[in-house]
């Protein structure tokens, strides 16, 4: 593939930082201006990352070297098809988050909102860098910003709970950053190069057990971060933290730079042909099905809303992981579309929990009866989140559930297509007694009368996510061109021209 030098995955990162510090020079006392500063980057971030898409879908890779620091070695950035999808996600969704964590900070007039705002646009930073990433090294330095720049932002209400979260956080996240260090020393040790190629770089280049303890290694490593269990528990305790925060460790950054580094790995580092030939594959697709079945399972006990949505978002991140290691044409392109969709639905969900919470500050789904009758806009739009996730047409879910049972045929394991069939009907019994309790069950308490949403900054961001969830599942390549850069992304891994 030809390779295009530019500055424009340098630029797209800066920006993030540029606003940190702005955001920071600005403080609390001029509270417009800060959040202004924040609003600007991200539509900044958004437009440098759309610049590239179409230098992508020419079949071309942008590429941007900072520093060879030694043979095989270099901080570099490298934009091919994956690395645009999640970049074009994160950035997308930053512009939404960041209207929605002012309306919900000023909502609660929480405290420290300078810190808050600061560490949010270094947690893009870091997203971003993962997104971009042209080597191991690359992203290592990034996957660790992105876990010390949301730090704070889980621990931010700094009560006993959020410190205990915090903690609990780094030190998951720190010992999967641990094996992720070590594998990708063992990996340079073995091949001399860090560099992703699609396909993988692995293949003849060790012995048959260590390839499997690398393996090991780094799927424990990324899959700490990807939530899949058992190594999930700091997610649904982080839970804690602003809804805004959440929405970010769900839809935008955190679990899904996880997942995109697990398929980095799979996809990038150990390739189709290594994987079958050792069958890693199906070891893979074992765990994450055991994933998929616990957390819907687990979904269906929480009271809490935000530790619902919590164990949902780790059953379609192991649903992503299963789509990539069954390794046929649909499931690849089934399991990287279902990132962007899940991306705009979930965030969906998580709006609508923050949007209640500052309106009525109730939190659990048993509190949750009649709320519907006032905040028709709200749960409208979780219902339209709740079905794409059960993979309602014509929501976006949809599409990408039907390429991963397609995938599950083409790869002839009847058993994965109906591990996704029954994680369709757990999200049903988990999600849509929500819907119908809040529109047909009889209010808690006082009936309001009229509409009672929250502020505008609130529900135009959720509600604009949910009619693009319909709208790419209607035409997935609307917009951002998800769907033909995630088929063009199976293509460069597969070998089809």
């Amino acid at each position: 593939m030809e390779v295009v030098s530019s500055t424009r995955p340098l630029l797209a990162i800066s920006v993030s930082v540029l606003a940190a510090l702005f955001i920071l020079l600005t403080g609390e006392r001029r509270r417009n201006l800060r959040e202004l500063w924040t609003i600007l980057a991200s539509l900044a971030k958004f437009s440098i990352v759309a610049s590239m898409i179409p230098i992508v879908l020419a079949g071309k890779i942008i590429e941007c070297t900072i520093i060879d620091l030694s043979p095989g070695i270099a901080l570099q950035f490298r934009v091919d098809a994956f690395g645009i999808f999640f970049g074009t996600l994160a950035s997308a969704l930053w512009i939404a988050t960041s209207i929605f964590s002012i309306g919900y900070m000023r909502g609660l007039n929480a405290r420290a909102q300078t810190r808050y705002f600061f560490c949010f646009a270094f947690a893009l930073n870091g997203a971003l860098g993962v997104a971009f990433a042209g080597n191991l090294l690359t992203l290592f330095i990034f996957y660790e910003i992105l876990t010390i720049s949301t730090f704070p932002l889980v621990a931010h209400r700094e009560t006993p709970e959020a410190i205990m979260g915090g903690r609990k956080y780094l030190a998951y996240l720190l010992t999967g950053a641990a094996l992720v260090f070590f594998s990708m020393g063992l990996t340079y040790h073995l091949t001399g190069t860090l560099d992703f190629v699609g396909g993988g770089f692995l293949q003849g280049q060790g012995p048959s057990n260590i390839l499997r303890l690398l393996f090991v290694t780094f799927i424990l490593g990324f899959g700490t971060k990807a939530a899949l269990i058992p190594i999930h528990e700091w997610l649904p305790t982080a839970m804690v933290a602003p809804t805004p925060v959440s929405a970010l460790l769900h839809a935008v950054a955190v679990v899904k730079a996880g997942v995109f580094c697990v398929l980095r790995v799979v996809l990038y580092v150990f390739g189709p042909q290594l994987l079958s030939d050792l069958n890693l594959w199906l070891i893979l697709a074992y765990f994450a099905s055991f994933t998929i079945i616990v957390s819907g399972m687990l979904a269906l006990a929480q009271d809490n809303l935000k530790r619902r949505l919590a164990f949902s978002t780790i059953n379609n991140l192991a649903i992503i992981i299963m789509g990539a290691a069954l390794l046929s044409p649909s499931a690849i392109i089934g399991g990287i579309f279902h990132i962007a969709g899940h991306g705009f639905m979930k965030i969906t969900l998580f709006f609508v929990a923050g949007a209640i919470y500052v309106k009525t500050q109730k939190e659990n789904v048993s509190e949750l009866d009649g709320i519907g009758r006032a905040m028709p806009i709200t749960m409208g739009s979780f219902a339209i989140g709740a079905m794409g996730i059960a993979g309602t047409p014509p929501v976006v879910g949809f599409i990408s559930k039907w390429y991963l049972c397609l995938g599950s045929l083409e790869a002839k394991e009847i058993v994965f297509l109906f591990v996704l069939l029954t994680s369709v009907l757990l999200d049903i019994a988990y999600f849509f007694p929500i819907i119908y309790n809040s529109f047909f069950n009889r209010p808690q308490g006082r009936v309001n009368s009229g509409f009672d949403e929250a502020s505008m900054l609130m529900v135009i961001p959720l509600t604009v996510c949910a009619i693009i969830s319909v709208i790419l599942g209607i035409a997935p390549d609307a917009f951002f061109h998800f769907f033909g850069i995630a088929t063009l992304a199976a293509k460069n891994i597969l070998g089809i021209c």
